[in-house]
């Protein structure tokens, strides 16, 4: 019964914000990678399935269980990375390397170790690392809205008004909210996908390669470490919570290889949803984790009638599919263009992991992303003078 009474409008409404900002622009940005890899609709299916309602499920039970707004959801500096490199490797390949990231964040937080790698490698490195990467896709967000100049004109002064304003309510929720109403009103959807049958889940075999753990798993794993982890259980200490450091990254490594076995890429601890339940606004302390439950349930359901949605946002149009990505990731790119290049000491390494990174290369069969963080922690810590210290302490 006392769960019931640690509900209140502030830590609903907080709970429904962070639900909202996983499961708007998030889903077209998987569907875009899955794309690109040439996945089949069951697989796309399946890694929907399994990152939402495996996510949805970590944010029930974590903070039902320490009473700490820790928000889980799939990673979505994770999967804008994935949407680089899911051509270069075959599907199960792919699930082995999910898998092994899986395992390297439960190594970190068993070993008690996330501070020292966070240190190792500079946080700006890697934020500079993944702006290279979706750079073209703001690109394609700005020459879409010209394609679709009255949806994208709408949503993107919806965007700067609701970030104007204050109000709980994602400047990227409201956007994308205000592009799907005109685009329903003026191009009426094709209503297809709704007889779309039911997908069984089911354990997908994994096909473990050296390349593809250089190249997929370590890159992945620090992404999720450095833009989730680091972000949310920062947020919370910001926010008086002590957080178990150490066991929650060792249960988003737990959660993350439970969900590689059904086709996602991680179920982990989640930065700006975290951000989201645990501000004061979520009303009062003791009460803020009944919003990561909430938005842990709305993230299940998604994850549940994914069979349902899948192909629906299959009919969307390409310009507006790219319009929905560009506001998805348009927190994401500005916030690591920001921490990217914030220290002046490491401007060289930040500039060339980010030319690099931009650049698409491929040496020896490993990607731009890989060589971007290699030259550019090696150019800060052996070049520039710089000592980054983390702002996390370890358990």
């Amino acid at each position: 019964m006392r769960l019931f009474k640690d509900f209140d409008y502030n830590n609903i409404t907080a709970g429904m914000a962070s639900g909202l900002l996983a499961i708007t622009g998030p889903p077209v940005m998987i569907l875009e990678a899955a794309s690109k890899g040439n996945f089949t609709t069951t697989q796309t299916i399946l890694w929907m399935f399994s990152v939402y309602v495996i996510g949805g499920i970590f944010s029930i039970i974590i903070p039902l269980y320490y009473r700490i707004p820790i928000v889980g959801a799939h990673s979505i500096t994770g999967v804008a990375f994935l949407t680089t490199v899911t051509a270069q490797f075959s599907y199960h390949q792919l699930i082995g390397s999910y898998l092994m990231a899986g395992l390297l964040m439960l190594l970190i937080g068993y070993l008690g170790i996330f501070s020292k790698l966070i240190d190792y490698v500079p946080k700006q490195i890697i934020a500079v690392m993944l702006a290279g990467m979706i750079m073209k896709y703001m690109v394609s967000f700005i020459t879409s809205i010209l394609q679709l100049p009255l949806i994208g004109g709408i949503a993107i002064l919806t965007y700067f008004v609701v970030s104007k304003v204050r109000t709980r309510i994602p400047p990227m929720v409201a956007a994308i909210a205000a592009g799907l109403l005109l685009l329903i009103l003026t191009q009426p959807l094709n209503g297809s996908g709704l007889t779309s049958p039911f997908v069984v889940p089911s354990l997908q075999l994994p096909e473990f390669t050296l390349m593809s753990f250089i190249s997929v798993s370590i890159p992945l794993a620090l992404l999720i470490l450095s833009n989730d982890a680091a972000i949310g259980l920062g947020a919370l200490e910001q926010n008086n919570y002590r957080p178990p450091v150490n066991r929650v990254i060792a249960l988003s490594g737990i959660f993350s290889i439970v969900t590689s076995f059904f086709g996602g890429q991680s179920a982990n601890v989640a930065g700006m949803m975290t951000a989201i339940c645990s501000d004061s606004e979520a009303g009062p302390k003791e009460k803020r984790y009944m919003g990561a439950v909430v938005s842990g349930c709305i993230i299940l359901c998604f994850g549940i009638f994914s069979w349902k949605l899948v192909p629906l946002i299959q009919t969307l149009p390409k310009a507006f599919v790219s319009i929905l990505m560009g506001f998805a990731l348009l927190g994401v790119f500005g916030n690591s263009l920001s921490v990217g290049f914030s220290k002046p000491m490491l401007k060289l390494s930040a500039a060339f992991t980010f030319v690099i990174a931009v650049s698409g290369i491929s040496i020896f069969n490993i990607g731009a992303p890989v060589w971007a963080l290699v030259f550019g922690t090696f150019i800060a810590r052996y070049v520039e003078d710089s000592h980054p210290i983390s702002d996390l302490k370890r358990e």
